[in-house]
């Protein structure tokens, strides 16, 4: 690996996975799975030379039905 200063942060926003690349914004994306969004880090970050960092997801305690919104 280079001595790239960037990171590749893999984590979950507020439903959804983004990855933030540290000092290049430009290159920041948003996914609907976690999976996708790993491999998405994972190449991103191979291609600069980065490190490769997955954030876990707090749980929210609650899970609701999105047809009911009632818990199951």
């Amino acid at each position: 690996m280079t001595d790239s200063p960037h990171t590749v942060v893999t984590r979950s926003n507020r439903g959804q996975w983004e990855n933030h690349v540290e000092g290049r914004p430009d290159l920041s994306r948003s996914f609907a799975s976690r999976e996708e969004a790993i491999d998405a880090g994972r190449s991103t970050a191979d291609g600069l030379g980065a490190r490769h960092v997955v954030e876990d997801a707090a749980p929210t305690g609650t899970i609701i039905d999105p047809q009911t919104k009632e818990r199951p």
